[in-house]
């Protein structure tokens, strides 16, 4: 129900006990010194906590208190209160059932607004209260998208959308503001950034195109967009990554800058033609989401101490192994980061280059122009170089001229596919690189994988096991989870596994020895502590290292 009556703030803060008359008298004279309500006032001056408050109105007034960060609103109601108001009146729409709307208001007293939003809905209005920034918070990212997309078809609609812009694709500022489909496209991207995600997928259907971000390695439906907004939407991601627009039948690739948050933050984009239209997916090259320290991967206790002694030697070859996705790549610019001196010349060669890092040449393949981590190997061991990272290793070429480096006095920092670390030497030799020089070259192997971290928020212990879950929140999604880590398991190579390689040993015997003679921890025993540990689940970490 709504409130009515003559209520005012204040005096149900006295009845209550919260404040006295006098303090009441002061606080609103310098209400009018600030021009605020007079909530935000008693927040601004300390005297009252905006959760003290909200409690106070719930209880006094009758009114239910919610969490909506909480709560998943009714889709098909936000499409009645346009953004504008919900923003004038600082409310969010929650559901309605039959002729009432429920609604969170941060000033439940304000009658105005209720009769307001009454009359242009013609139904009841039943008040709820919540904290103010969890109104705005809700706005932002249930009404972003939904709102540009509302606008750029009203713009289609009286003929003024606009495609093509001036300027260069590298510029801070990515549309002007007058430009809706430009306004839409920013709006997704901005959120994007906002959310954690590390892709955009903008998919073409047959009436409808859907919006997904990958957040912490799954991918999440963000938004639907109708159908007709498909083609002018790929189009201004086309324009502003320097991509031909003309193109629709070709796959294509392109990139482009924006700051955000005062942060320059690079994107690269690839379209793909499907029977709907162009399949369109930004990769996010966010930095502050890459660049770590080696502590800060997962890495812990005997991986972490054996991962750093690994990168302290001063040649040989160092390989960071598992599946696409699995981190490997920010684990390496980990390592560079510990190993950037003066006194080293660093020259990596990357597809592509995730991150700068400024001290270090970093060089990127080129395919059509006959650039390859082959040849870029054999070019780069004549630029005197002390440390070398190749991104990858696929072939033989590449595998043989890495491990000759290595061997003759370079610190070799790659990458390989498989499943575990003793693997990795067996996909050595499976390239055709002489077991002997595997055994002389290699260092160690850095297995890995990602486990998504429970969600600090909603975190919660189950009752009775030190057993810890994450209940779903704004934060996660309504995953349980926020952010990742790592699993890991690091083996040192010793003279002795050196001989057992030259005579062909198997993963499985160089794993046996591993754990019996080096002290090495499984990735599945490292994500076992983790989960002890109360950072991930025993779900989530069977989804990425099953039981076997």
């Amino acid at each position: 129900m709504a409130v009515r009556g003559k209520k005012r703030l204040g005096d149900l803060l006295i009845e209550a006990g919260a404040i006295t008359p006098e303090q009441l008298c002061t606080v609103l004279q310098k209400q009018k010194e600030l021009g605020y309500r007079l909530g935000k006032t008693l927040i601004s001056i300390g005297l009252l906590t905006e959760d003290r408050i909200l409690s106070i109105l719930s209880r006094q007034l009758g009114l239910e208190l919610l969490d909506i960060d909480r709560i998943e609103p009714d889709l098909a109601v936000l499409k009645k209160i346009p953004e504008t108001m919900a923003r004038k009146l600082i409310l969010f729409p929650i559901r309605q059932e039959g002729g009432t709307l429920t609604i969170a208001m941060a000033d439940p007293l304000d009658l105005p607004a209720i009769d307001e939003l009454s009359l242009k809905l013609s139904c009841e209005i039943r008040v709820c209260v919540a904290p103010e920034h969890q109104i705005e918070r809700s706005i932002t990212r249930h009404y972003g998208i939904t709102g540009s997309a509302q606008e750029a078809l009203r713009a289609m609609n009286g003929g003024k959308t606009e495609t093509r812009v001036s300027g260069t694709a590298n510029r801070e500022e990515l549309i002007p503001e007058s430009a809706p489909i430009a306004k839409l496209v920013e709006t997704v991207i901005r959120q994007a950034v906002n959310d954690r995600a590390s892709d955009i997928h903008i998919e073409p259907d047959e009436n409808e195109v859907v919006i997904r971000y990958r957040i912490d390695g799954m991918l999440f439906v963000i938004s639907t967009l109708p159908g007709k907004l498909q083609s002018t939407v790929a189009s201004r991601v086309k324009v502003i990554s320097r991509m031909d627009i003309a193109e629709t039948r070709l796959p294509q690739d392109g990139r482009f800058m924006l700051t955000h948050n005062g942060k320059m933050i690079e994107f690269r984009t690839s379209s793909f033609p499907t029977i709907y239209g162009e399949n369109v997916v930004i990769r996010i090259l966010n930095v502050e989401t890459t660049k770590k320290e080696l502590s800060q991967t997962g890495l812990t206790g005997m991986s972490l101490e054996n991962a750093r002694k690994l990168f302290s030697f001063p040649f040989g070859m160092v390989i960071a192994t598992g599946p696409t996705g699995s981190g490997k790549t920010t684990t390496l610019y980990s390592a560079l980061q510990l190993l950037n001196k003066p006194e080293k010349n660093i020259i990596t060669v990357e597809d592509p280059v995730e991150y700068r890092i400024a001290g270090v040449r970093q060089s990127q393949i080129n395919p059509k122009a006959g650039l390859g981590f082959g040849n870029s190997m054999r070019s780069i061991l004549r630029q005197d170089p002390d440390i070398i990272m190749v991104g990858e290793i696929r072939d033989t070429k590449t595998a043989e001229t890495a491990v000759q480096a290595a061997i003759t006095g370079h610190l070799v920092l790659t990458t390989l596919h498989t499943t575990d670390a003793a693997s990795a030497v067996i996909r050595l030799v499976d390239l055709r690189v002489e077991r002997f020089m595997v055994g002389s070259a290699l260092l160690g192997v850095i297995a890995q994988r990602l486990v998504r971290t429970i969600c600090e928020r909603c975190r919660k212990k189950l009752d009775g096991k030190n057993i810890f879950i994450g209940t779903g929140c704004y934060k996660c999604r309504k995953s349980g989870y926020a952010g990742r880590t790592g699993i890991f398991e690091t083996l040192l190579i010793d003279d002795r596994l050196q001989e057992m390689i030259s005579k062909g040993a198997s993963s499985s015997e160089i794993t046996e020895y591993g754990r019996k003679e080096r002290d090495m921890t499984t990735m599945r025993e490292d994500g076992i502590e983790k989960v002890r540990a109360g950072i991930t689940t025993i779900e989530e970490l069977n989804r990425v290292s099953p039981e076997i």
